[in-house]
């Protein structure tokens, strides 16, 4: 029971935003995961490459912030690790969308 009251009135307990922030931000390395089944030509290049950059901005905040927050950094670096996958798919279907279009024989 004490380690239970120590969580809850800790500076990154569940009273604080530093709990609250990475629970929520959780939703969007999970939805870009589920998004791995649908095809790539559905995948927007620009809000992925702004996620990319959103949770590697938000990697550093997570470190440097007092006290440090690593709930938050396991969730952006997760959130980059989906996001580069789903650039990648991108990548590679607008290359093959080329060469298809190019009349590429192999």
């Amino acid at each position: 029971m004490e380690m239970l009251r120590a969580f809850w009135n800790s500076p990154i307990g569940p009273k604080t935003t530093h709990f609250w922030g990475p629970v929520f931000n959780w939703s969007l390395p999970i939805a870009a995961l589920l998004d791995t089944k649908k095809p790539p030509e559905m995948i927007s290049r620009n809000m992925t490459a702004v996620m990319c950059g959103y949770s590697a901005l938000f990697m550093r905040f997570a470190w440097m912030v007092q006290p440090r927050n690593l709930h938050l950094l396991v969730c952006h670096a997760s959130n980059e690790t989906v996001q580069l996958y789903q650039l990648s798919r991108w990548i590679k279907a607008q290359e093959y969308s080329q060469e298809k279009e190019g009349g590429e024989t192999h």
